[in-house]
């Protein structure tokens, strides 16, 4: 696997290089710096936050924990990585450098921040891409908008390399998602169910993507549920897991809802996951995501219909818009880099913004499908109390059977979510593969 992914990062690296370039020109910058990042620390306190490295950075290496490398990218020469190795014997310091990426750089090892100045070029010539902390002497990150507006808007576009990684990482998931389910039947509690999940993928709390979300029953309403109980509710109704992985930086981001008998929530489960399936399929070329998430409701309308929580036709619940009170989030996001990628509502790479249809504010994708773009696919229905109780009070409540709005609303809701690449053909599901090769 090494030798395979040495040569799709040397192409990976050669199409950065490509890219960086162009934004370059268009900066009038004659060279770019990517700071990994500074440790932060915690308010009147010496003890540090997690490391978060600067996505730009991780972009180009597989450099996840190390903080106070610099990167250097000049058109027609090698990119250069400033790599910080300083002598400390509180903490073990970074190992000499290694692995498949290393020939695609020439390195320089840093043991002091004050030897930057040697190794970079005169800061006024260079486009400076990181956060503000991560300033060393003259070198401050500026995040020209020419730059970043152009890099973000390709990296929308994932190159084999990068695949190769979501496609490990969805694997990753997929063990925690395997376990959580089964610690879920045998009636364990959040905390349990989500420890479960992270021995399987071999993930700490800190190494996550993002926070898991586990919720037993009325829980999995909470669109971002924070909290993990230690201990289990009497009656196991249903589980909602949202809970990714990540490789050399890169996400998986999955969401599965189970219940715990085969009953109408069962279906429900069931039903909401004929219309993934349907949507994931309609990730084509020429696809405008907006158009996909409007298809959503309408295809949700439609299970509520038959569900008996809707009492009327399809058009007249669209017209009302009934159904953004029980899915009022937005279908999905490109996924990569980040678990939310950035320039969702990219107009082009010179910047501009396209806006989300009129009532549809939490939609984090408005962009034409193309080629090579990974976003995720995520349907639900939920049953929010203070979402039911504004609609039980609107003009439209008389549009819903409330009895069956309280028959669900133990079960929270449903959720599921795949990671789901855009090809020549029919779409890449890297989700269900990897469910497929762990079956």
């Amino acid at each position: 696997m090494s030798a395979e992914l040495a040569l799709l990062h040397a192409d990976h690296v050669r199409t950065l290089c490509q890219r960086s370039a162009r934004a370059l020109e268009r900066s009038g910058r004659a060279h770019l710096l990517i700071a990994a990042g500074a440790i932060k620390y915690r308010f009147l306190d010496d003890m540090p936050f997690p490391f978060q490295v600067n996505p730009h950075f991780k972009a180009w290496l597989p450099l996840t924990e190390h903080p106070g490398c610099w990167l250097r990218v000049t058109p027609g020469e090698k990119p250069h990585l400033l790599y910080f190795q300083p002598e400390d014997f509180w903490h073990m310091p970074p190992a000499d450098p290694e692995g498949y990426w290393t020939n695609q750089f020439s390195i320089s090892i840093v043991r002091d921040h004050a030897e930057l100045a040697r190794l970079l070029p005169p800061a006024s010539k260079c486009a400076i891409v990181g956060e503000a902390d991560a300033t060393v002497g003259d070198y401050v990150p500026d995040n020209p908008a020419s730059v970043l507006d152009y890099l973000h808007f390709h990296r929308a576009y994932k190159t084999p390399y990068e695949l190769a990684l979501m496609r490990s990482a969805s694997q990753r998931a997929v063990r925690g998602h395997r376990a959580a389910e089964a610690a879920f039947r045998a009636g364990a509690s959040e905390h349990g169910i989500h420890q479960a999940y992270l021995v399987a993928s071999g993930h700490s709390d800190i190494d996550l993507p993002y926070g898991n979300i586990v919720g037993l029953n009325s829980h999995a309403a909470v669109l971002h549920y924070q909290h993990r109980d230690t201990a289990a509710p009497d009656r196991q109704r249903s589980l909602l897991i949202d809970a990714g992985a990540s490789c050399a930086g890169y996400a998986a981001d999955i969401t599965r809802t189970y219940s715990a008998q085969d009953d109408e929530f069962a279906a429900l489960v069931a039903a909401v996951d004929r219309v993934q399936l349907d949507l994931v399929n309609q990730v084509r070329p020429g696809r405008d995501y907006r158009d996909l998430h409007l298809e959503c409701h309408r295809l949700l309308t439609g299970v509520l219909i038959e569900a008996g929580v809707i009492r009327c036709g399809q058009e007249e619940a669209l017209e009302l818009q009934l159904s953004s009170t029980f899915f009022p989030h937005g279908l999905g996001h490109l996924i990569g880099l980040q678990v939310h990628d950035v320039a969702g509502f990219a107009a082009s790479d010179g910047g501009g913004r396209i806006e989300r249809p009129d009532g549809h504010p939490f939609l984090r994708l408005t962009r034409v499908l193309e080629p090579a773009m990974a976003v995720t696919i995520e349907p639900g229905l939920y049953f929010i109390d203070s979402l039911m109780q504004r609609l039980r009070s609107s003009a439209a409540g008389h549009r819903i059977e409330w009895a069956r709005v309280e028959a669900f609303a133990p079960y929270g809701g449903v959720r599921i979510e795949d990671d789901v690449v855009c090809t020549d053909g029919a779409p890449e599901n890297l989700s269900r593969d990897a469910f497929a090769l762990s079956a």
